[in-house]
């Protein structure tokens, strides 16, 4: 089992900045990737931002590329989403996730909201 809890989410004025973490624990010397999904009411998750644990290229949805960079910390099994010119489409609920050995895990979420 793999435990996911993030952090970082909040309120913040459109133009504005915010990190979100994301601290596995449990049996994560196997993860292959971890990153984050999004969702909005009415709209299907979506993928955001993913970084493979052992080195190698991340990837994002376009509607982020240039703004959000995510990144990890192997010490402290914990990923990171640094956001950067938040937008009122970046209001979302974040959900980290990490894919160990097949199975995908989920962290519980984190709301952001970008005000106009």
């Amino acid at each position: 089992q793999v435990h996911l809890v993030e952090s970082g989410g909040g309120l913040v004025q459109a133009g504005g900045s915010l990190r979100l973490s994301c601290a596995a624990s449990g049996r994560t010397f196997d993860t292959s990737v971890m990153g984050w999904f999004r969702r909005t009411p009415g709209k299907e998750r979506e993928f955001v931002a993913g970084i493979p644990w052992s080195g190698g290229t991340a990837s994002y949805t376009d509607s982020v590329k240039g703004r959000f960079t995510i990144f990890r910390d192997n010490a402290l099994n914990t990923v990171y989403l640094q956001m950067n010119s938040l937008n009122s489409e970046d209001t979302a609920a974040y959900y980290c996730y990490a894919n160990v050995l097949g199975v995908r895990y989920w962290g519980q979420g984190t709301q952001v909201t970008v005000s106009s």
